[in-house]
């Protein structure tokens, strides 16, 4: 089968034929249908963040599960599924306080020591799955603890949306912030998660809801998916823009994007006793700089949120209903379609902040 595999960092995906092994014990071999290119495969390929090479890339996808190991119960063959790199254990402190996309038990869902790799290239030598699905192959195998199964008649190539960006964006508004409905709200970067950020204030109720971004044609694109007001950060102050707009300050902020200034601007547009959450992947090793005295005298917030905080078996059924029923809108933010080998054309075109999301379509 083909996959895509960074084989250097800084480098470009390389199409390459690889070989996968028969589900054993709790995994489950997927037929990848579609995958979605999402902004942290970047930050590895061009350097900011490292990860164990070669890899077969990719991390936001659904397709149909072709065999499972002899301890799957979960899933069968012929269901349809969307991954998650929310792999969890089930057991450790944080799965059982109900906080398992910060389960940190990696070995309880690989395969032990010693054992077959699951992924191997032309020459018979192991592969890495990146965040441990490797979703850009024709076929994925993975623990069961990855996958959630959903209904028959969801379009897996919006379905693939939610693997990652959609369950980020909304996650961090439903789970990590918790707005409560007639709030104030700025989402910072109009691309895929940032528009999920939007649809889940929309549909929690928010009142007012900015939206800032450098680029028209997503501004445009957010004012479609719900924002009340939008901003240009390449053409004025966006914090004092954002102030104007809100009459002081927004009760909650998001950051999209991963950049210091953006984070900083997140916070410096807070209002007194509002909560800033960051779900851009920001380079390792960078810091923020924010007002002390604001953190204790204004009680400001400012909180992380890894993947939406999500609990993905029960959240993704979820939203897929939100969309079977209309309130979600996916179609929207698909920008184009995309053969895997021309992947990385979809990835310069992210470089240049045209597209909202672009999605592979397997076979």
């Amino acid at each position: 089968m083909k996959g895509a595999v960074l084989n250097q960092i800084p480098g470009q995906l390389e199409i390459e034929e690889i070989s996968i092994d028969n589900p054993t014990g709790d995994e489950i071999l997927i037929q990848t249908a579609n995958a979605g290119l999402c902004h942290s495969d970047l930050h590895f390929m061009e350097g900011h963040w490292q990860t164990r090479l070669p890899a077969v890339m990719g991390h936001e996808a659904a397709g149909i599960v072709e065999a499972v190991g002899e301890n799957v119960q979960y899933v069968k063959p012929g269901d349809r599924v969307i991954t998650c790199l929310s792999i969890f254990c089930g057991s450790c402190n944080f799965c059982l306080g109900g906080r398992m996309s910060l389960c940190q038990n990696f070995s309880a869902t690989a395969r032990p020591k010693g054992a077959a790799p699951r992924v191997t290239n032309k020459d018979g030598d192991s592969l890495a799955q990146f965040a441990r699905l490797g979703a850009f192959a024709e076929q994925m195998l993975v623990h069961q603890n990855a996958v959630v199964s959903i209904r028959e008649e969801m379009p897996l190539d919006k379905a693939a949306l939610i693997g990652c960006g959609v369950t980020t964006g909304m996650g961090a508004v439903f789970r990590t912030a918790r707005i409560e409905p007639g709030s104030t709200v700025c989402v910072i970067g109009a691309g895929g998660v940032g528009l999920s950020a939007v649809q889940a204030a929309r549909i929690a109720g928010a009142g007012r809801l900015i939206v800032v971004d450098i680029t028209a044609d997503k501004l445009a694109k957010a004012t479609e998916v719900g924002a009340t007001d939008v901003v240009n950060g390449a053409e004025t102050d966006a914090v004092e823009a954002v102030k104007e707009l809100s009459g002081g300050g927004v009760d909650y902020a998001f950051e999209a994007i991963g950049l210091k200034k953006t984070v900083e601007q997140a916070w410096g547009m807070l209002a007194v006793g509002g909560t800033a959450t960051v779900i851009g992947m920001m380079p390792f090793g960078e810091t923020v700089e924010i007002p002390g005295y604001e953190i204790f005298m204004q009680e400001k917030t400012l909180q992380g949120s890894m993947m939406g905080s999500n609990q993905f078996r029960t959240d993704m059924p979820r939203f897929v209903d939100m969309y079977l029923d209309g309130r979600l809108m996916l179609d929207e933010m698909v920008s184009q379609h995309l053969p895997l080998e021309k992947i990385n054309d979809g990835y310069a075109a992210m470089q240049r902040g045209e597209l909202a999301r672009t999605v592979v379509d397997f076979g």
